[in-house]
């Protein structure tokens, strides 16, 4: 039970760098949407699916948080 303060420690400063991260790469790219990102419009809606941007952020979290809990577990 004494780790679990430092997960929540760690998954909170992991959510604020991936925000940074994304926020800075909106602003390097001009707001260019990702390669692989699907964007359906109608008349009164927009639908944007970020399939690519969503398997990527997926990999990347995965492998911060396996580093993350394999480094607890020592």
């Amino acid at each position: 039970m004494d780790d679990f303060p430092k997960l929540l420690i760690v998954l909170g400063i992991s959510i604020a760098l991936v925000g940074v991260l994304w926020l800075g790469w909106t602003r390097i790219s001009g707001g260019a949407q990702f390669p692989g990102t699907f964007v359906f419009q109608g008349e009164n809606m927009t639908c944007v699916v970020p399939i690519l941007g969503s398997i990527i952020l997926s990999i990347i979290l995965t492998i911060v948080l396996n580093v993350i809990l394999r480094g607890m577990n020592k």
